[in-house]
């Protein structure tokens, strides 16, 4: 199925969750922050929710500097 991965389209398996959609780009928790339709995802909720056909995913790493 496709969803949109930070404006690009992606492939996914049925039934992906955001921790799985995570673990696919390779990326950890820490410094993450998921937004789905729009709407930002709980860390304790990553394992449990499933990402919909279309959706769209916005993953954003937390960067230090200036």
């Amino acid at each position: 199925m496709t969803i949109q991965l930070n404006g690009a389209e992606r492939l996914v398996r049925p039934g992906t969750t955001v921790r799985d959609l995570l673990d696919e780009l390779g990326l950890e928790s820490r410094g993450i922050a998921v937004a789905l339709d729009h709407v930002i995802v709980p860390r304790s909720a990553w394992a449990a929710t499933v990402v919909a056909v279309g959706a769209r995913v916005d993953v954003v790493t937390a960067m230090q500097g200036g």
